[in-house]
């Protein structure tokens, strides 16, 4: 060979080709994934049960005070439909939750203010609707009304808190409160 001839040609009868290990699952080594797989699982249910058979003892008084977001949460996803009288109930709690917003308006608490009006206006109108099959048909005319101007009032007040302007705030926050007062004087 002469000089001139590549490095390369000369290596090449050295290399080998490398043989690639095969990663092969044993049996018992599915098992033991799948049966920890079993027992996460099977945690995950009991600690649920377990919070759920807890929450049941909870006292009535914590039942009674029960708007917020944990409850929100409940209520949209795990309770959606309720009967008429659980529905006048919860228009109640939201004229007594709507009553105690007043320490937020004073503050200025808009983000506060605008969630917790989104959070009772989604499901206000169905707890509405339910909540009418209660009345007699001789009510019901004035109790729509007074209903669609609930939600007008409360449309107009998030708009009013999302500007903010502060003036217009108040006047709809008392227009609000003054026809939910109706409302649930209309459903007693």
């Amino acid at each position: 060979m002469s000089c001139f001839t590549p490095s390369m040609a000369l290596l090449h009868a050295q290399i080998e080709p490398r043989r690639l290990l095969a990663a092969r699952a044993s049996p018992a080594a599915a098992e033991n994934a799948a049966t920890g797989r079993r027992r996460l699982l099977s945690a995950f249910i009991a600690t649920t049960t377990l919070a759920a058979g807890l929450q049941g003892q909870a006292s009535p008084e914590a039942l009674a005070e029960s708007w917020g977001t944990r409850s929100f949460l409940l209520e949209r996803f795990f309770q959606p439909g309720l009967s008429p009288d659980d529905a006048v109930a919860r228009i109640r709690q939201t004229a007594e939750g709507l009553h105690s917003l007043r320490d937020m308006l004073d503050g200025m608490a808009w983000r506060y203010i605008i969630f917790y009006i989104r959070e009772k206006s989604a499901y206000l109108s169905q707890d509405l609707k339910s909540a009418a099959t209660t009345l007699p048909e001789g009510r019901r005319k004035a109790y729509v009304s007074k209903a669609n101007e609930l939600v007008d009032n409360m449309a107009e007040f998030d708009y009013y808190v999302r500007t903010p302007k502060i003036y217009e705030s108040y006047l709809y926050y008392e227009k609000t409160l003054k026809s939910i007062d109706d409302l649930v004087a209309m459903l007693a």
